[in-house]
């Protein structure tokens, strides 16, 4: 009997799980929450949502980690999990193409952006008259400099994974981890002192829009990246990962060089590009 339910394949058939169904309904609870709380109510079934998310995230994470370490995760599994983690990031990609749109169309096109956006014609001019943009090699730069610098230490920590060398391994994390940091500080530091505002409410314009949603967004991934690390240096610390089985780190990894790439576009356009013939002021 034992014979006729062994198991004769490379899949794993997993047992069943609330996640789905408990994630589900909490990204419901999150999205109508978000919507009622823009609408001027109170937050806390957003709140309730946004902690169903965060907690069927952790134990169904959890629960794939357990199935790791249970050897359920035969090379089949694991290439099929690469595959999965592929498509998220192509998914990403296409996330931010959307916002790479809007800015080329907006400033391509800045007379009929512009026109569209405020009532007074400021001319067929990108950035918009009266725009004080950000001198791209300042902080920008810095910021730049800092993501690529992370670029190199999150592979120095997965060439000492391969090498089981576990202090190299913790060392890159950690450097990761506090540079992911210092990005998004600097990030802050730089919205909090922005001459131009997101929305027309408070004296935006199309220019602000498309800026705070790409470099925000970007922003975001940062900061889930920084997460996604700081979880893989946590397990690190207790001895997980070998040099044979370590996808958890490798996909942050993946994650993390996915947002470098994004940010060398952000660069290139939203910050330089922008910037050519513009008389940038003094501070």
């Amino acid at each position: 009997m034992a014979d006729a339910h062994a198991k004769n394949h490379d899949y794993h058939l997993v047992d069943p799980s609330p996640w789905p169904f408990v994630g589900s309904v909490s990204a419901f609870v999150l999205a109508v929450g978000a919507v009622t709380w823009m609408h001027g109510s109170n937050p806390a079934i957003m709140i309730i949502g946004l902690l169903g998310v965060l907690y069927t995230m952790f134990m169904w994470w959890r629960d794939v980690i357990i199935e790791g370490n249970q050897n359920h995760h035969t090379p089949v599994v694991a290439l099929h999990m690469r595959y999965g983690m592929l498509m998220f990031i192509a998914s990403e990609v296409m996330f931010f193409v959307a916002w790479f749109w809007a800015f080329f169309d907006a400033s391509l096109f800045p007379g009929e952006a512009i026109q569209a956006s405020r009532a007074a014609a400021t001319g067929g001019v990108w950035p918009p008259e009266g725009v004080v943009i950000f001198d791209p090699w300042h902080l920008p730069l810095v910021n730049t400099l800092i993501l690529l610098t992370s670029g190199t230490t999150v592979t120095w920590a997965h060439h000492a994974l391969l090498n089981n060398d576990r202090k190299g391994l913790q060392m890159g994390l950690l450097a990761t981890v506090l540079l992911g940091l210092l990005f998004t500080a600097i990030q802050a530091y730089e919205y909090a002192h922005a001459a131009f505002a997101f929305s027309r409410d408070h004296g935006g314009n199309i220019y602000g829009s498309t800026f705070f949603m790409a470099t925000g967004f970007h922003g975001f991934h940062v900061i889930i990246g920084t997460i996604f690390l700081l979880v893989c240096l946590i397990r690190a610390s207790r001895g997980a990962f070998t040099p044979k089985a370590h996808f958890g780190f490798e996909a942050a990894a993946w994650y993390w060089h996915f947002v470098d790439v994004v940010w060398l576009f952000l660069f290139a356009t939203v910050y330089i590009w922008s910037s050519a013939g513009v008389i940038i002021p003094e501070h």
